[in-house]
């Protein structure tokens, strides 16, 4: 045995770790930041292991803890609230025209938030004769600072049973308001639900320099029909879905990418999910 020769040969480097081995360390604590987690994530599901809307909703959840209630507000030159001096038919016609299903309730001044009125308690009333008044059907109500952390605001309004909050800014005043469905909606995407008014947008859009606006949930078939091409139907629902596949990550307003003769630019798009592309026919 040569002792010489092997005192003199390299020592072996460390084996390369897997991406697993990797994402197990990055989720047991050894990742720098949430960009470096967030990279491995975005690996994974380049690597098949995530599906683009799994890998969505766990950005979005990272995302509401660096979000605010104060960013996400519906502000208070657009709030439905209801003065609770009001008649019960009053309120019942402000109900009905707005479709909302619960409602701030306020005082003389509409920064004196009494409580929150829900459409079902006031229909329950009308069921039963239809007398009292509004302040007898308020329910407790959350008062909040804009700077309120999203997660730690999803965790107390789920603790509290309350779907709706008030952000209110240091002086006490109103400022807006945030129900639970705004902080899934950044986990999760858009929720619409039966009082959303239903609009069948123009997924397609031809401009005249020659390029097409698409919206990133048009579905493949319907793209394959209208421009005659070949993308497979079965691997992805919609344009969206299979151009940052291709892309590996998310991209942002400005990436492009060449994709069996069309050129996809990104037109609008967030942190989370591309909104529209803008696309062009390559020639051959």
């Amino acid at each position: 045995m040569n002792l010489r020769k092997m005192s003199e040969d390299p020592p072996s480097s460390p084996p390369q770790r897997s991406w697993f081995e990797r994402l197990t360390h990055a989720l047991s604590g050894e990742v720098s930041s949430r960009e470096e987690l967030i990279e491995e994530l975005r690996l994974a599901q380049s690597n098949g292991l995530l599906s683009h809307d799994t890998l969505s909703m766990i950005e979005g959840a990272i995302k509401v803890t660096e979000l605010t209630a104060g960013s996400i507000m519906v502000p208070r030159s657009e709030m439905v609230s209801i003065a609770a001096d009001s008649s019960l038919e009053t309120v019942l016609g402000i109900v009905v025209e707005s479709g909302h299903s619960r409602f701030p309730v306020h005082g003389a001044d509409r920064d004196e938030i009494v409580g929150i009125l829900l459409a079902k308690d006031l229909l329950r009333r009308f069921a039963e004769g239809g007398s009292g008044d509004v302040r007898s059907l308020v329910r407790p109500v959350a008062l909040i600072p804009e700077a309120k952390r999203l997660n730690i605001l999803l965790k107390e309004l789920r603790l509290s049973h309350l779907h709706m909050a008030i952000v209110v800014n240091e002086y006490g005043g109103v400022v807006g308001l945030v129900t639970i469905e705004d902080v899934l909606e950044q986990i999760v995407g858009d929720i619409d639900d039966e009082h959303d008014e239903e609009e069948t947008p123009n997924l397609i859009q031809p401009q005249t320099d020659g390029r097409f606006l698409v919206n990133a949930m048009t579905p493949v078939e319907s793209f394959n029909n209208r421009f005659e091409s070949q993308f497979p139907v079965d691997a992805y629902d919609t344009i969206g879905a299979m151009v940052t596949a291709e892309f590996g990550h998310v991209p942002q307003p400005g990436e492009e990418i060449r994709l069996a003769g069309f050129l996809f630019r990104v037109n609008k798009g967030d942190s989370r999910k591309v909104g529209q592309f803008a696309v062009r026919i390559q020639e051959a």
